[in-house]
């Protein structure tokens, strides 16, 4: 499972942060990381899907959050007793009335 998620974590990283480099074009040099590759990339796919490249963003945002939803689902699946668990001992706690903190006062007259 530890390996399942960093294989995923990995490209998703890479992808958001060649994103973002490249659409606010910190290159540090590199023509990977400029705009023009940005602007380039996107236009391949706009050109090979048919569709403008503008909207291509916000589909990669939706298929990176249903791909997350669907990753996650499977991690609790998969570790549903510990989720459960976890989550009714957080429910007992915040059910629980909290304790009065105990006064300055009382602290400082303390022999």
């Amino acid at each position: 499972m530890k390996w399942f998620l960093i294989l995923w974590a990995g490209p998703i990283g890479f992808l958001g942060l060649w994103y973002g480099l490249s659409y606010y074009d910190l290159n540090f040099g590199m023509f990977f990381f400029s705009r023009q590759m940005h602007d380039l990339v996107f236009r391949i796919y706009g050109n090979i899907l048919g569709i403008p490249p503008e909207s291509i963003p916000p589909l990669v945002l939706k298929a990176l959050a249903l791909d997350t939803t669907v990753l996650m689902a499977l991690v609790v699946l998969r570790r549903r007793k510990r989720v459960f668990a976890w989550w009714n001992a957080r429910r007992i706690v915040a059910a629980q009335p909290a304790e009065p903190a105990e006064s300055a006062e009382s602290l400082s007259s303390a022999p």
